[in-house]
This record gives C-alpha cells, sequence and structure tokens, in this order.
C-alpha cells in the first residue's frame, strides 16, 4: 500500500517519517483508492473538498470524513453519491445531523455513523493517562512531551 499525505504544516521528511508521501492534495484526491479526512474546521479548510476536488476523486474510490462535515461542500458530495460514483463513510456531515430527507440515508454507497469517530472506549483512558503523565511533567519541570505552542493554536482543532 502506497500512502499520500496531504498537509501544508508537515514536511515531507515528516510525512516520510509517519511512512507516507507528501502529496498536493490534487494529487491526493485524483490517485487514492480511500481518501480519509482529519483536518480541523478552519477558515482555511470550510468547503476545502469542493466540487472540483470531489471530481478528481477516482470513481468507486471511498470518502471518509472523521473530521468536521463542513471541510466539504455537502452539496456537491450528495451529487456525487447520488450518482454512485464514489462511496463515503461518513462521521460528520453539514448539517449535523442531516435531515429525514436527506438521499444518504438510503444509498447503498453511503455509511452514516453518529459522530462516534472520537475518543470512545479505552481511548478515553489512553488519553487520560496521558494528560495525567504530562501534569506530572510540568509539575516536576521536565519538558512536555506533547508541548503545544501558541502559534500553532489557531491551526489546531
Amino acid at each position: 500500500m502506497r500512502k499520500l499525505f496531504y498537509d501544508p504544516y508537515i514536511t515531507p521528511i515528516n510525512a516520510r517519517d509517519l511512512g507516507a508521501f507528501k502529496v498536493g492534495l490534487a494529487e491526493l484526491l485524483s490517485q487514492s483508492d480511500v481518501v480519509s479526512i482529519h483536518a480541523p474546521l478552519l477558515h482555511e479548510t470550510r468547503g476545502m473538498i469542493g466540487a472540483r476536488e470531489l471530481s478528481l476523486v477516482r470513481d468507486g474510490a471511498t470518502l471518509i470524513n472523521t473530521a468536521r462535515g463542513a471541510i466539504v461542500d455537502h452539496a456537491a458530495l450528495e451529487s456525487e453519491l447520488c450518482r454512485g460514483r464514489i462511496n463515503a463513510i461518513l462521521d460528520t456531515t453539514e448539517p449535523e445531523v442531516l435531515p429525514p430527507s436527506s438521499p444518504l440515508y438510503d444509498l447503498p454507497n453511503v455509511f452514516l455513523t453518529p459522530h462516534i469517530a472520537g475518543s470512545l472506549g479505552n481511548e478515553t483512558e489512553r488519553l487520560a493517562d496521558h494528560i495525567v503523565a504530562e501534569i506530572d511533567r510540568f509539575t516536576n519541570g521536565v519538558a512536555l512531551k506533547y508541548l503545544v505552542k501558541r502559534e500553532d493554536l489557531a491551526r489546531l482543532a
């Protein structure tokens, strides 16, 4: 499997360290069998995946959105899905929750989940362990392992 990665803030070396190749968004969309969205909802990412971007997605490919629904232009996505050209797994939609009249509920190429892709079960325990360990490092004057820099706050989810 060849993993492609699009993120304007990650260097190609960082992508390689993650086992992926950094590419542009158009290349990622046109060359992937599965596109998984994990971007925060920012001014720059709202509607980032629109009709043009969706037209680049390969026929039969699957789009997964576990980020925020507004990152994908809902009307453009609905159009592609109703045509049956692509598949989607949507944990987030725009609007969230979809109206009862939405055709996405009945399409065979769409799998909807109720915004549950976040932390559940053992994941919450792992997150709590990380928080406690980070507080312990801070109170003991040890460098933080997961330091969040002020200049990065504007682009974090």
